[in-house]
């Protein structure tokens, strides 16, 4: 059943390490007249028309019509650590719009999500629908504002107002409804109910959480006009 609410209309460059041996390998070219050898060990520039850190797989699954992705970069497999960066896409190139510290899955990541492992899903996803505890602070995706969001006071106090603001990632959802929607279309056992939300500090059950300056941005910014995605992972996941 949907909850009533106020609703507004809704990832590689690859360094080359050079193997030194022998007397007068090192230089990657002749020295100059003067002695001094050409610079190396540079990486060759960026391609502006590519999430930075994503590779082929993941970015052939990222829709044409994206023009906003919010990359979320886990430090590791087992980490709960991660940065969240929104680009947005001007034309064919991808620009770096604003950068936050994150929290994912307290045990980290997997690509293959079951309730209960407490670790985030990896993979490209939608985002298409918000909401929370508090009212809607100017938000463009849908947003569905309901007591109902409010975490269990049996919680750690640091966690009470994890849910003031979410925004839904459409893993195991069906779209165009509320965050808090029970519908899984593959189960159950897939897990449910992974979203960016407020942070806490530490890990999270299987969402992404950013600082409240941060979801409040991303609540104002993305546009359902522009298709926002979230690509996440830890950060050889992204790039593979």
């Amino acid at each position: 059943m949907r909850i009533t609410g106020t609703q507004r209309t809704t990832a590689a460059a690859l360094t080359a390490a050079a193997l030194l041996t022998g007397c007068g390998a090192a230089g990657g070219g002749a020295p100059r007249a003067d002695g001094e050898r050409p610079a190396r060990g540079a990486s060759p520039a960026a391609d502006p028309t590519r999430l930075p850190g994503v590779g082929d797989r993941l970015h052939a699954r990222v829709p044409e019509s994206s023009r906003q992705a919010v990359v979320v970069y886990g430090e590791g497999r087992d980490s709960a650590d991660a940065e969240a960066v929104l680009y947005t896409r001007k034309g064919e190139t991808w620009d770096r719009t604003r950068a936050w510290p994150a929290h994912n899955g307290k045990r980290g990541w997997t690509p293959d999500h079951r309730a209960g492992d407490k670790r985030s899903p990896s993979g490209v996803f939608t985002l298409s629908d918000a909401g929370g505890v508090l009212a809607d602070p100017g938000a463009k995706l849908p947003y569905t504002r309901s007591a109902a969001f409010a975490a269990p006071r049996s919680w750690a106090k640091t966690h009470w107002h994890d849910f003031d603001y979410v925004i839904a990632i459409d893993y195991n959802r069906v779209k165009g409804t509320p965050p808090n929607d029970p519908n899984r279309p593959r189960g159950d056992d897939k897990g449910g109910y992974i979203w960016l939300h407020l942070d806490h500090g530490s890990g999270t059950s299987g969402c992404v959480s950013l600082p409240k300056t941060g979801m409040e941005y991303l609540l104002r910014t993305l546009d359902p006009e522009a298709d926002p995605v979230v690509v996440m992972g830890e950060k050889n996941y992204l790039k593979g």
